[in-house]
């Protein structure tokens, strides 16, 4: 294993200043142990260094299909059809290839982990997942994968799904998913996933309350099984677009309630904007779920991309600093301390809700990086910034070469 300074970068708690990083064995330290060889060193030259990125909420599964597909009415359930047919004819080797693009792409743009949900149900049983796991197992070098279980074509209402998420659970998933609007008895299907989660002592990560009309919210049920099965700061919420639809009487003590039961948001615009207010004629809503209101009431939250190249969400670049500048668009949060929490909810929020103990740029961290020239933190997002490189575990993973400006020769 190598040690590695790291010369003349900027942190994000002083951009105004620079330092140096030591990396010793894939983790940020203070001081270098007696080597015979001489650490390696990189100079940055002054540029904006920033913990990795991290997708909370992504599906590679059934990502880059839009060949596939027909696009004709854009709402959700069109593109639950879509989705489902082509489904039909996915491989493993098919997965994987449309994955590994994705995953390309995701490295970068920066980002070093990712939860992904993998759709499993007696119609593709683990074909997904086997390819999913691959993936996993192919990309560790530069890019953290937990895997989700993920029934969304319904669990109660849809016999043999609950025996193959056992299957995936036992052979490696670490999170269970949900998705109880498909299901004929939706707060049946959450009480079980809670069962389910005890069982196998996983955390749970439900899409949930996927329109804009404020009746038949199960984020109350979601909650009381929280507090019920002692899952505090176990369980992520999904989409949550109902909440945007609420008054602040309503609003506020399901916010409050959520934070109380250690519940996570996660807003994933891209889709939300997409599908959401189909039917609207005029003012047509935004439909994004109000993290900054939900921030305010200590709900923990983050933003992700969710769907790429399909009936979802038919376009995508997996920038996760571009998803969070379309948050910040729609949710219009423009100050300086704005956007460092949109930052957040791409980096240390995501962190906290896939309870990564060791990310951070301080010494007992891993290695996990990007650099930009970026002059604050803020403007990453503001100015939608890419990054130059990245690092896994203190191994350089991309690069990329800064634009340059080829002005005509000035006239003699």
């Amino acid at each position: 294993m190598t040690q590695l300074i790291l010369r003349s970068v900027r942190l994000p708690d002083s951009p105004q200043s620079t330092t140096d990083l030591l990396i010793e064995d894939g983790y940020f330290v203070n001081h270098f142990e007696a080597r015979a060889e001489p650490p390696l060193q990189r100079n940055m030259n002054g540029r904006l260094v920033l913990p990795g990125l991290i997708e909370t909420h992504i599906h590679l599964d059934k990502a880059c299909i839009m060949d596939r597909c027909t696009l004709h009415d854009g709402t959700l359930a069109e593109a639950i059809s879509q989705t489902s047919k082509a489904k039909a004819a996915f491989t493993e080797e098919d997965v994987y290839a449309r994955g590994a693009l994705v995953l390309d792409k995701a490295i970068i743009q920066g980002t070093t982990y990712m939860r992904t949900h993998v759709e499993i149900d007696p119609g593709i049983g683990l074909t997904g997942f086997h390819a999913i796991k691959r993936l996993q197992a192919d990309y560790a070098w530069a890019l953290g994968l937990e895997i989700c279980a993920f029934p969304q074509e319904g669990l109660l209402n849809n016999p043999g799904t609950e025996t193959l998420l056992c299957q995936a659970l036992d052979q490696g998933a670490k999170v269970l998913g949900g998705c109880p609007y498909m299901d004929s008895d939706p707060d049946g299907q959450i009480r079980r996933l809670f069962e389910l989660a005890q069982r196998y002592d996983c955390d749970l990560d439900l899409h949930l309350d996927f329109d804009l009309e404020p009746d038949g919210l199960t984020v109350p049920t979601v909650i009381q099984c929280t507090l019920d099965y002692g899952w505090q700061n176990r369980v992520t919420i999904g989409h949550v677009t109902k909440l945007s639809a609420l008054p602040p009487a309503q609003f506020d003590p399901l916010a409050l309630a959520l934070a109380e039961a250690g519940v996570n948001v996660t807003a994933l615009p891209s889709t939300d904007l997409f599908l959401g207010g189909r039917n609207a004629t005029h003012d047509i809503p935004r439909g994004v779920a109000p993290l900054a209101r939900l921030h305010a009431c200590g709900v923990t939250c983050s933003v992700s991309t969710n769907n790429v190249g399909n009936p979802f969400t038919p376009y995508g670049d997996l920038s996760l600093i571009r998803q969070a500048n379309l948050f910040a668009n729609v949710s219009h949060l423009g100050t300086t301390a704005e956007l460092l929490q949109c930052l957040d909810w791409v980096s240390t929020e995501s962190a906290r809700i896939l309870r990564l103990s060791d990310y951070g740029l301080s010494p007992g961290c891993r290695a996990d990086f990007i650099v930009l020239d970026a002059e604050t933190p803020a403007a990453v997002i503001a100015e939608i910034g890419q990054p130059l490189m990245g690092f896994k575990a203190g191994r350089q993973t991309f690069q990329r070469s800064a634009p340059e400006i080829l002005r005509p020769e000035a006239a003699s």
